[in-house]
């Protein structure tokens, strides 16, 4: 596995790539509080079936690429960087892969721009639709969800998560396992980043919970133990899938999915991909 940088206009974005350099293009998209680097144990998979797979720090956790400014994190800019990063590569088609914000960023690319996306597979969050409805209706999700008005005020999410040497952080990404964990505590905590990581939950508003149906073959792998994300929302994205769908519920398996299940990540992403080569439709 490598690293590389990839230019969008005024931005660069840090990212890790693994796999030929013909393979068709995975792009795989990180969470909160993560970094590219959650995808470590997932990518060279990916990369022995001959796939290039490219996951990137995305808007804020890289140093060239963090504006300032809350509307500078609205999903549209999101969107508009999925898309410049995939342009830069080359590919004019590709696979999508989201966890956690990356999944919600995944689910608004695929739902506007379907033709550019061959599969989708997202990772714990359910579509942005049913997930909105769910913390407005069952209370089991609105309790779940309670951390988000959290981290939308103004500057104490930040001390709450890097005050103490980051302890907060440290003890979120434990789970990672203690390399990945690092990377991630190393990102969050370049002076500027856990700001502009914060802003995408300050930014988030109906221009994404209005996301439309996904019309691309879709795979949503969930966790029965994430403690974020409840069923409710999870079996409802069903209803918002119009092309091939698939739901895969990991038992007894928490919110760090790609970290501490990488391997049942990588069978069912493989076996979603090979079923949906570039090139058909």
């Amino acid at each position: 596995m490598d690293s590389t940088e990839i230019r969008v206009g005024d931005l660069t974005f840090d990212a890790f790539v693994d796999g030929p350099a013909d393979g068709d293009l995975v792009l795989l998209l990180h969470g909160f509080p993560e970094s590219a680097a959650e995808w470590h144990h997932v990518m060279p998979s990916l990369a022995a079936a001959g796939y290039r797979a490219v996951a990137p720090n995305q808007r804020g956790y890289s140093p060239g690429a963090r504006p300032e400014g809350i509307d500078a994190y609205r999903i549209d800019r999101l969107v508009d960087d999925v898309l410049g990063i995939v342009d830069a590569l080359g590919a004019s088609e590709f696979h999508l892969i989201g966890h956690d914000w990356g999944a919600l960023v995944a689910w608004a690319v695929a739902g506007a721009h379907a033709d550019r996306i061959r599969t989708l597979t997202i990772v714990s969050v359910p579509h942005p639709r049913p997930f909105a409805a769910a913390r407005s209706s069952d209370p089991d999700q609105r309790q779940r969800s309670g951390y988000i008005a959290t981290f939308r005020e103004p500057d104490a999410p930040e001390h709450q998560f890097l005050d103490n040497d980051a302890a907060v952080l440290r003890l979120a990404v434990r789970e990672a396992g203690p390399e990945i964990a690092a990377e991630h505590v190393r990102v969050l905590t370049d002076p500027g980043a856990m700001t502009a990581a914060l802003n995408y939950y300050r930014a988030w508003g109906e221009d994404l919970d209005s996301v439309g149906p996904i019309a691309v073959p879709t795979l949503f792998v969930w966790s029965t133990d994430d403690v974020a994300l409840g069923r409710v929302a999870a079996e409802a994205t069903a209803e918002w899938i119009t092309g091939p769908y698939r739901f895969e519920a990991l038992e007894g398996v928490s919110h760090w999915i790609p970290e501490v299940a990488p391997d049942a990540v990588s069978r069912l992403a493989l076996e979603h991909l090979a079923a949906w080569p570039v090139g058909t439709r």
